[in-house]
């Protein structure tokens, strides 16, 4: 089998990002700096084989997923699919396209009732044992939202059901989605303890390379 590769890339700064905000599922667009990061993520990923993509459906990973494949040297096109849509049939052009899947599954961890609030803020009221207590553990959810360990619950069955298949068929693909469902598969691609994967940071607008050669054993390029 040929080596493939799996490409993960966490979005760009964005806008809530920028003002230290728990967001979670609200819909927030990047800020400039995090349109900066998707094109300069794009320019490192611009010589690397891409079929196909998956992205939530948060529209700053979708604003990620766009200004970094229209940096890319083949010159395709990412085209957003929507499935059952007669409107959205692509009748030509698809050898100058990209497509683009997009699940809830690969959303961001959902933070519930602290959604919009300031982090610091909501140290300093409920303390910072218990607000790191609701970030960084792995299986304790804050008020009303989910924990880590919730979050890969949903994100890898379809990673294992939806994208695994297509790298196993010796498809590249890129995964454009957020710091906790990424986290999530990182875990499950590098066999991390459910202690190790509580630390991992992933950086905002950074790709991360995997190389695949049978199907299953994936390794990260330097």
């Amino acid at each position: 089998m040929k080596k493939t590769k799996l490409i993960l890339l966490r979005h760009g700064q964005s806008a809530w990002n920028k003002e230290n905000l728990f967001t979670g599922w609200v819909d927030i667009p990047l800020s400039e700096q995090g349109i900066l990061e998707s094109v300069e993520a794009g320019k490192q990923i611009a010589q690397q084989p891409i079929d196909l993509v998956f992205t939530s459906t948060l529209v700053r990973a979708h604003m990620t997923t766009a200004l970094a494949l229209l940096q890319h040297a083949s010159g395709r096109v990412p085209v957003f699919q929507h499935p059952g849509q007669p409107w959205s049939a692509l009748h030509g052009q698809t050898d100058r396209t990209v497509p683009v899947f997009m699940a809830e599954a690969l959303n961001e961890r959902m933070y519930g009732e602290l959604q919009g609030l300031n982090k610091a803020e909501t140290a300093k009221k409920f303390g910072d044992k218990q607000v790191h207590l609701w970030r960084r553990s792995f299986d304790v959810a804050p008020p009303g939202g989910e924990s880590l360990q919730m979050t890969a619950e949903r994100t890898l069955p379809y990673f294992r059901k939806t994208i695994l298949p297509h790298v196993q068929q010796g498809k590249n693909v890129l995964i454009s989605a957020h710091g906790n469902s990424l986290r999530s598969i990182v875990m499950h691609l590098e066999k991390l303890s459910p202690q190790e994967v509580v630390a991992l940071e992933i950086a905002t607008g950074q790709p991360i390379v995997y190389h695949c050669e049978n199907g299953h054993d994936f390794t990260r390029c330097p």
